[in-house]
Parts: C-alpha cells; sequence; structure tokens
C-alpha cells in the first residue's frame, strides 16, 4: 500500500472535494488505510509567499504526510488541480511517491450550477472569479492530458465517481 498516491484532478466545480470524502468512506468501509488531502487547504496564506504558495504548499503537504506514514502504511488519495508536468513532479516530490491522476470533468451547465450553490451572497466576488476562470482551467487541464482516466461527473454522484475511481485502481 502507498507506492502511489492517487490524485483526484480537476477544475473549479467538478466535484473533487465531494469524492474524495467518499473515496474516504469506501476506502474505511473496505478496511483499508488511507489519508485524504484536499491540497487547497495547504496554501491558504495571504499574501502568497514569494508571489506563489507551491512552496509553501509542498512542504506542508511533505510534513503532514511524513505525520500520516509514521502510523503506518496508508493509501494517499489528494484532491487539487494540476495542469502541467512540473507541478505533478512537486507533488510527487512532496509525498515521496508517483501521482497517479484521475481528471474529473462535468458540463460548463453542471459546474456553473455547482459553483453558484457553493457561495452565498456576501461572496460574490469568489463566485465570480471562479465562474471567470472555470473554462480557461478546463481546456488547459485538457490540453495537459496528464490523466490516466476521465470521469465525467455531470451526471453521478460523488459516491458513484469514488467507486469508478477505486475501480480503476482494483481497490
Amino acid at each position: 500500500m502507498a507506492d502511489y498516491a492517487i490524485f483526484l484532478n480537476g477544475g473549479y466545480g467538478v466535484g473533487k472535494s465531494s469524492t474524495l470524502d467518499h473515496v474516504g468512506d469506501l476506502l474505511a468501509q473496505a478496511g483499508t488505510a488511507f489519508s485524504l488531502m484536499d491540497v487547497d487547504w495547504f496554501h491558504r496564506s495571504w499574501p502568497p509567499a514569494d508571489g506563489d504558495n507551491a512552496v509553501v504548499e509542498a512542504q506542508n503537504i511533505a510534513a503532514v504526510w511524513a505525520n500520516y506514514r509514521a502510523v503506518g502504511p496508508r493509501q494517499l488519495v489528494m484532491c487539487g488541480v494540476i495542469s502541467t508536468v512540473t507541478a505533478r513532479k512537486r507533488y510527487e516530490a512532496a509525498v515521496g511517491i508517483p501521482v497517479r491522476m484521475v481528471r474529473l470533468t462535468a458540463s460548463s451547465e453542471v459546474t456553473r450550477r455547482r459553483l453558484r450553490g457553493r457561495y452565498s451572497a456576501s461572496q460574490d466576488t469568489a463566485l465570480e472569479w471562479h465562474l471567470e476562470r472555470y473554462d480557461e482551467v478546463a481546456k488547459r487541464l485538457a490540453a495537459a492530458d496528464l490523466d490516466e482516466l476521465v470521469v465525467d461527473t455531470s451526471a453521478l454522484g460523488p459516491h458513484e465517481v469514488a467507486q469508478r475511481v477505486l475501480g480503476h485502481f482494483n481497490i
């Protein structure tokens, strides 16, 4: 176990965090030791370090993964956005194992509906920021083609997506 990390990759609103939770539920039901990381939480700092929180994020992930590994072997499952080989290598260096990526997608209509449901009226600025960038991120991820599996979540619930992800890895 833990000879690779599963990385749920995708743009905003495609269901990465929800799927991550369900992957954890399924692994627990199967008695499989695991650790989950939503990488967004490892770089939430302002102002960004040196204009980019990528280095701090990698250091934070490395520290937390070391703590998880200290309690025994486990399957690491992460979610976030990786659109370059350089970024994937940064994550691999942080966790010390290969990162195998599954890209989650959803139609623009579904994604925009999900994003609108995520933010309250007082978070209009965050909503607009994500809505303006969703299409560009989705195109960049598709063009990068770094993922070994692509799952369209438009008509699937997070439990079904989690089952497909774990099935792909025979877990």
